[in-house]
């Protein structure tokens, strides 16, 4: 073990090569205080997304074990920003344990399912995105019956996009939102084999309506409040809240059937 007076005086980058060669506690420990805010910053990100059952408390202590792996797993020769592996590693570790409680209520799931299919079906063969009335039609409801079943689904749809797809490299993940926060390009450190998995999801963002597209870069890329974007879109923030959650069916609907291409 190193004298605490030594660790104080190292650099992050002569702490992570010793962190690397001893595993000290103490150098982890000092990461982990250095980063603890962090977690709350992505766990306040999901929060906004998230019914009101759902504690900002209990997303933040999730986040804490996404970090502690985030430090355990960081290679810091791979030239990568700790932050920006440990954000993923957080979130990560957040939406695993919401999906493992279980909080979504399974008629609200039931409905999320329906709504994909029908996007997926009607979508397919139009060749191009469906409008809210030719979707409300096939589900014989009136608009604002459809657009008023979105919002009560939109509390899930944050959960959706973090849906990941193994990558083969020591378990390493890749998600949707991801390909989000770096539309030109992924981390190649966080996508090695699976290529294809990139170009696709990009390809499937392309293809989105325009305005949706803008809120999904304005939210994840940009790190805007839907608040926000309702401003610069001059439209009202439950009015964002349905293209978001429109933007990612279309999304996992494009994916879902590509994804049984590739694998």
């Amino acid at each position: 073990m190193m004298a605490d007076e030594l660790l104080q005086d190292k650099s992050e980058e002569e702490l992570w090569a010793l962190f690397k060669e001893s595993r000290d506690p103490k150098i982890r420990d000092i990461f982990v205080k250095q980063y603890a805010p962090l977690v709350k910053y992505v766990a306040g990100k999901v929060a906004m997304g998230m019914p009101h059952n759902v504690e900002f408390d209990d997303l933040v202590g999730f986040g804490v074990f996404g970090l502690f792996d985030a430090i355990k797993k960081f290679d810091p020769d791979k030239h990568v920003k700790f932050k920006t592996y440990a954000v993923t590693r957080i979130r990560g570790a957040i939406f695993d344990e919401l999906r493992s409680i279980d909080w979504v209520p399974r008629s609200v799931r039931q409905k999320t399912r329906e709504i994909e299919d029908t996007i997926h079906r009607l979508e397919s063969s139009l060749g191009r995105s469906a409008s809210d009335l030719e979707l409300a039609n096939e589900m014989r409801m009136t608009t604002k019956e459809f657009q008023k079943t979105m919002m009560k689904i939109s509390g899930t749809s944050i959960l959706s996009l973090n849906d990941v797809w193994y990558t083969g490299d020591d378990n390493d993940k890749v998600s949707i939102v991801d390909s989000i926060e770096s539309p030109s390009s992924l981390n190649p450190d966080i996508i090695v084999e699976k290529d294809e998995i990139k170009r696709v999801i990009i390809q499937a963002i392309t293809e989105l309506p325009e305005k949706e597209k803008k809120v999904l870069v304005l939210y994840y890329y940009e790190d805007l409040t839907l608040k926000e974007i309702g401003k610069i879109l001059e439209v009202t923030e439950s009015r964002i809240s349905q293209l978001h959650t429109k933007a990612i069916m279309r999304l996992r609907s494009k994916l879902t059937n590509i994804k049984k291409g590739i694998f």
